[in-house]
């Protein structure tokens, strides 16, 4: 009887064993399915992070390149509104020279108009004529003098002329 209790403690045994290894390779089993999906999730995620890390890495160059347009453009618009400035600045001086230019033709205007307004016509008109006859009185006397000198050169050649012919006789003897 011994040998069969032993024979059957060590059945039980076994079996016990049998079932023990049976769970534990089915606990193998899971753990190794486990495993391999958890390698999977892992493998997926080391993707994800590589694809992160490339957008990053792209975000950050595209930041950069963004950054440098920025700039540049900023130094495009403040050139360009130098230039807009310095345009306003000679436009400015131009319409003031011009405004200047045309102030001094309204008074040359006023001045003329003045001067050669219809109601001071008559005035000119006979100031214009006394200048006239002041002027050909002043001719007249002048024609006058000239005519009496005249009078006078010949007189005093007429005078040498009898003095000359007797020169040039006393010359010939």
């Amino acid at each position: 009887m011994s040998e069969p209790a032993g024979k059957r403690d060590l059945e039980e045994e076994i079996k016990e064993i049998i079932s023990v290894s049976d769970l534990l390779q089915e606990e193998l089993t899971t753990l190794r399915t486990e495993a391999y999906k958890l390698e999977g999730i892992h493998k997926e995620k080391e993707e994800l992070r590589r694809k992160l890390q490339f957008q990053c890495e792209e975000s950050e160059q595209d930041a950069v390149r963004h950054l440098k347009q920025n700039k540049k453009s900023e130094e495009l618009l403040e050139q360009y509104r130098c230039e807009i400035q310095e345009y306003k600045l000679k436009q400015r001086k131009q319409r003031m020279k011009f405004e200047n230019q045309l102030h001094q033709l309204i008074e040359q205007h006023k001045s003329l108009h003045s001067v050669f307004a219809p109601e001071r016509l008559s005035d000119e008109i006979e100031s214009a004529e006394n200048t006239k006859r002041q002027l050909l009185s002043a001719e007249q006397m002048k024609l006058a003098q000239l005519h009496r000198l005249n009078e006078e050169l010949d007189e005093m050649e007429k005078q040498r002329q009898p003095e000359k012919t007797a020169a040039e006789t006393q010359e010939s003897n």
